[in-house]
């Protein structure tokens, strides 16, 4: 008969490349179609994040152009080299507050430094694969320091929003509301009326013009364009044509470059890092909750699944490059992300337009950015803070249970008092404390008597038998401590079947117990042993403490069995 060859095994799969853009996968099957309605979408992006991109660098203390450098070039290199296919990157207003108190207290150069750091740690995050632990920060904490962020940022316009001449915001709440009120005097009642009438037109132009656009032609296409654009654009032909007294960007800026800028590299020092260190942290850790929360949104409306490890590698790219060319921290944006998907976009090349679109833009109509009246501007970043916070989940309170209520309301009353990173702190230490607890109170062990143990017998008197329940972890190695003081005459059977998780501490005190028993001639039994339990039993010694003649797999015959020795 003639030999068969052997089956060939079946070849290992493919391991995922450690550095793959998703714009690599797209462009294998990119068409015209695709082509040309991501243009159409990059475009009407770019129109939307003009104004939020000035906006936003203006509310952190930075001039304009830090804001269009930041969309330009983070833009371009998140939707080049990130995990998503339409997310879209630059300033966000979730950096306004920490932006702010690290140029008042570190000045500009260590900005720059501080966000190149967080850069560093966003990328690091992608190597080391913890982008799905960023999955883990409880809802409550999000929710608390997002709310906080958005009364900060409200907080932080009600100066350009009234006309008030303040030399100098400072970036606590106390002292903001004390700035305010001394200032108060010096209300500028036409910066007030124009912000008041930028922010009645966007509300408006929000909540009728999709409703018009189903009933007449005119009115669809009008809504494709944003009521901020709209309202910057005619607040700024009434202040030039009408020359109110009101401030501008060229008052106070002196207009917006019409080019990109050379790099600038600021002094590096040891010392700088050092204290830089946590602003950089908060920077990274804000940075990565915020893109990943955006590319889950984004996955939900486009029925896709985002790759979060090469998102924020991209993330720290951008963040690194950025800041040495007059940008600052940037992320991923919920409103422009949801603008793109929402216009048409498919692919990451309409990120890609977006940036192109913004980068033509400046250096077309640089010029006309100096009449811009920072009251305008102002309403707009109002608009943006109440579209940002979670107001509905302060009046859903009641439903929740009180560590998650206390959690939220503290993290948004540290935001807003004291400083982020402490709110964020604080946070998770209290949801930690809340969870360890709850997972604590689930761990219990009851005593098993003859109804479920026939095996005992006459020996009840002898034998003590205990089932366990839930994970043997140090919030719960109390139940295993308790039996030390109270062995049984002759036998101790732990009932382990419906144990799912045993930690070093859990590990430490079952060894412990079986050394007590051992010194007190009690005999150890063991049964139901499975998994996870099973696997540290053995490496922390605990089987061999016992004894495998001890071990058995169910409170069975082979338990009975050793009991009747």
């Amino acid at each position: 008969m003639p030999m068969t060859a052997a089956p060939r095994p079946p070849a290992p799969p493919k391991s995922q490349p450690f550095f793959r853009p998703r714009l690599v996968g797209v462009l294998r099957n990119y068409d015209r179609p695709q082509l040309i309605k991501d243009i159409g979408a990059g475009l009407t992006v770019g129109i939307v994040a003009l104004p939020l991109a000035m906006a936003f660098a203006i509310a952190s203390g930075l001039k304009p152009e830090a804001g269009l450098f930041t969309a330009i070039i983070a833009g371009f290199l998140i939707s080049a080299l990130g995990g998503s296919r339409v997310q879209i990157g630059g300033p966000a207003g979730a950096f306004v507050v920490i932006v702010y108190g690290i140029l008042e207290r570190y000045g500009l150069a260590n900005l720059i430094i501080a966000t190149a750091m967080s850069g560093v740690m966003l990328f690091a995050m992608g190597v080391f694969k913890l982008g799905t632990l960023v999955r883990f920060i409880p809802i409550a904490v999000v929710i608390g320091f997002t709310n906080g962020i958005a009364v900060l940022i409200a907080l932080s316009q009600v100066k350009d929003f009234l006309g008030l001449r303040v030399a100098a915001m400072p970036s606590n709440f106390f002292g903001m509301l004390s700035t305010l009120g001394q200032a108060l005097h010096t209300l500028n009642w036409y910066a007030t009326g124009l912000a008041l009438a930028c922010l009645g037109l966007i509300i408006l132009w929000q909540l009728f013009m999709p409703r018009l656009g189903k009933e007449h032609r005119w009115a669809a296409r009008l809504a494709l364009v944003p009521g901020s654009v709209v309202a910057l654009v005619l607040a700024t032909v009434i202040v030039g044509w009408w020359q109110l007294p009101v401030e501008t960007i060229g008052s106070r800026f002196g207009g917006i470059p019409s080019s990109l800028p050379a790099m600038q590299w600021p002094d590096l020092s040891w010392e700088s890092a050092r204290f830089l260190f946590i602003p950089a942290t908060t920077l990274a850790l804000l940075g990565a909750i915020e893109s990943l929360l955006c590319a889950r949104v984004a996955d939900g409306m486009i029925d896709d699944r985002h790759n979060p490890n090469q998102e924020l590698m991209a993330q720290g790219i951008a963040n690194f490059v950025t800041p040495f060319f007059g940008g600052m921290p940037a992320t991923g944006t919920i409103a422009r992300t949801v603008t793109n998907i929402k216009s048409g976009g498919t692919s990451p090349v309409a990120g890609m337009v977006h940036a192109l679109t913004l980068l033509l833009v400046m250096l077309v109509a640089a010029p006309l950015a100096r009449d811009i009246p920072l009251a305008a501007m102002a309403a707009i970043l109002m608009f943006v803070a109440w579209n940002m916070g979670e107001w509905r989940a302060f009046a859903h309170l009641r439903q929740y249970r009180l560590p998650y209520r206390a959690t939220l309301l503290a993290v948004f009353f540290l935001t807003v008092v004291f400083d982020l990173t402490v709110a964020v702190e604080v946070g998770l230490v209290a949801a930690c404390m809340t969870f360890i607890y709850r997972i604590s109170s689930l761990s219990r062990r009851e005593e098993v008597g003859t109804a479920y143990f026939p095996a005992l017998g006459t020996l009840a008197d002898k034998v003590a038998s205990y089932r366990f329940y839930g994970a043997l972890f140090f919030g719960a190695v109390k139940l295993v401590e308790d039996l030390q003081d109270h062995l049984p005459a002759e036998t101790l059977v732990l009932d382990l079947k419906n144990v799912i998780y045993i930690d070093s501490s859990g590990a430490d005190t079952l060894n412990d117990l079986a050394r007590s028993c051992t010194k007190n001639g009690v005999r150890l039994l063991v049964c139901g042993l499975n998994h996870q339990p099973l696997d540290i039993a053995r490496r922390c010694g605990f089987v061999e403490l016992v004894g495998a003649t001890h071990i058995f797999p169910d409170l069975g015959t082979g338990m009975a069995v050793a009991l009747a020795r």
